[in-house]
């Protein structure tokens, strides 16, 4: 059973008599139903009544209902409001636009609008790579989706993908100061995408592809590529690729294990699973087989996209076939980046001795993480209640901060390695542990750390 998160978190406002146990109702009630209760506050008091905001975590919306029932049967109590203090948070969006000079008088006026922008906008005409100097686009992302693979729940389109694009942009200055703003396509046609992609570039200093499916998400970025003077990263491919490369490396280092030497098995062929293995690769792995819907991917195959055809050339040198669960027996790493509960704590326990298991779907993992743990020596989650949660946050904030401070035009395996490198760096050889082997999102240290290796490999 799931624990109680804090993205299902409620306030219930609830009026009780004014009797000495009235709060200890309330918190008895609460934890019957298995909620966890966070805060206590009494919004009103009268001589008869209190007015209490009792806030807890639940496991889901029915959960929350539940506690709710149990809120209502103490003794006298009258449920007046359940606030979702998700939906709560959300109210009005998450970001916003705000001025950075002053605007107080005429001459402010005349510097920051007419007319004196027309000197700014005449010296660009003559000038376009002053714009990276004198516009925002020195310091400016575009986070562009389609809505058609957001999160765990798939094609929603733009206008459901907005919030995910807003807390996108928010991570993207809190964590590396880049003031990223959401771009929602409503098309999903590969043409139309890159088109208007392509038109709006000027704006921005590099553009973050997120959340559109697989294989159409690969032609995006390679055109994309070609066409733009600025940087473009999806980062469910590279993003996640950088972290699990980091988390990777320091979890061998637990094992006493080298990469190149390890077997490694796959559980996704899309996007991000795809640019793992790429990565992989040129760090020197060299025994990976992936596994789709069918199990698993090999040469024999007929029919195949290009993407598929192509780890298909360049993994499972042995050939093997069969499902997730026969390829994995005897392996050393599993990296899921597929579907949930695929496996089980059995299924784990036929990996090599110190497996290490990173099972990534969200919000329900390919394995849970329990079970593995019983039988693995590192386990990781991309959930952020269990220990060693890989988060893309931990790469594309300061990876892009690197890439704008450097004027780069393009992206190269050389800066993602080196992002790589950067992240699995900033856990120290006496902080490193089975439960340690990636830094707390919240770690200061980690964007700037991050940034400056990404400068330092543009310049080489």
């Amino acid at each position: 059973m799931a624990t109680p998160s804090p993205g299902y978190s409620i306030t219930v406002r609830v009026e009780v008599p004014a009797s000495a146990n009235a709060t200890a109702a309330l918190t008895t009630a609460v934890a019957s139903a298995g909620g966890a209760l966070t805060a206590l506050d009494v919004a009103e008091s009268r001589t008869d009544r209190l007015v209490v905001d009792v806030t807890c975590d639940t496991r889901d919306e029915a959960h929350g209902e539940a506690i709710t029932a149990a809120i209502s049967g103490v003794p006298g109590a009258v449920v007046r409001k359940v606030s979702d203090r998700t939906f709560l948070l959300h109210l009005g969006g998450k970001i916003e636009v705000k001025p950075k000079v002053p605007l107080k008088h005429r001459d402010d006026l005349s510097r920051a609008y007419t007319p004196g922008v027309a000197r700014v906008c005449r010296a660009i005409a003559e000038h376009p790579e002053d714009a990276r100097r004198l516009t925002i686009k020195r310091n400016t992302v575009a986070v562009v989706t389609d809505g058609s693979a957001v999160l765990g729940l798939g094609n929603i389109g733009p206008l459901a993908a907005l919030p995910v694009m807003e807390g996108k942009a928010a991570l993207f200055k809190q964590f590396g100061g880049v003031d990223a703003w959401p771009v929602c396509l409503d098309t999903q046609d590969a043409d139309a995408i890159v088109e208007i992609v392509r038109a709006v570039a000027p704006v921005y200093g590099g553009i973050n592809l997120e959340d559109i499916s697989a294989p159409r998400c690969f032609e995006i970025e390679a055109r994309l590529r070609e066409l733009l003077d600025i940087p473009v990263f999806h980062d469910d491919q590279h993003g996640t690729a950088i972290v699990v490369l980091a988390a990777l490396t320091n979890a061998l280092r637990v094992v006493d294990k080298s990469i190149d030497d390890v077997r490694i098995v796959v559980s996704g062929v899309g996007a991000a699973g795809h640019a793992i293995i790429r990565l992989l690769l040129t760090q020197g792995a060299r025994d990976i087989v992936a596994c789709g819907r069918s199990g698993a991917v090999h040469s024999g195959e007929v029919a195949m996209e290009p993407f598929r055809q192509w780890i298909a050339d360049h993994t499972n040198s042995r050939h093997e076939t069969g499902s997730l669960r026969e390829v994995l027996v005897g392996a050393d790493v599993f990296i899921g980046v597929s579907a949930p509960d695929l496996l089980s704590g059995g299924d784990i326990a036929t990996m090599a001795p110190d497996a290490v298991v990173f099972a990534l779907a969200n919000p329900v993992p390919e394995v849970d993480p329990l079970a593995a743990s019983e039988h693995a020596a590192v386990v990781a989650t991309g959930r952020s209640d269990h220990p060693n949660q890989i988060n893309n946050v931990l790469v594309f904030p300061g990876f892009f901060r690197g890439l704008l401070d450097a004027h780069v035009s393009g992206i190269t395996d050389a800066m993602m390695v080196a992002a790589a490198q950067a992240l699995a760096g900033t856990v120290a050889p006496s902080e490193l542990n089975p439960s340690f082997i990636i830094p707390s999102v919240f770690d200061t240290s980690v964007a700037p750390a991050v940034a400056e290796a990404v400068r330092r490999a543009a310049e080489l």
